[in-house]
């Protein structure tokens, strides 16, 4: 059981970097945004990606608008902001130094 959650925490700490890069094209509703975490095995679900998107909003790094729907109600689709786009850089760049570390380390072994 100790794996199962290891492997938990390891992915929901990389969690909000997929999100903000999924949003870095486009804004998009929280379905698609969930969908394309999965096309990448990123499997996601709504209860943990929505307080992570009202997070995001709440500092500052999200924003969203509402469109209407031909099947339902509107729909709020978020979009990265500016300060947002700044925060993903720099996400991106600790990422890739992140990776580069934990490679270094396993090929000493």
């Amino acid at each position: 059981m100790k794996l199962e959650n290891t492997k938990a925490q390891m992915k929901k700490g990389v969690l909000e970097y997929c999100i903000l890069s999924v949003l870095e094209s486009k804004p998009l509703y929280v379905s698609d945004i969930l969908q394309n975490l999965k096309r990448s095995d990123m499997i996601a679900v709504e209860g943990s990606v929505y307080p992570m998107l009202i997070r995001l909003k709440n500092e500052g790094y999200l924003g969203y608008h509402w469109e209407e729907s031909e099947q339902g109600p509107p729909r709020k689709f978020y979009e990265l902001t500016e300060p947002g786009k700044a925060f993903l850089t720099e996400l991106g760049q600790f990422w890739k130094d992140l990776v580069a570390a934990v490679y270094r380390i396993n090929t000493q072994q």
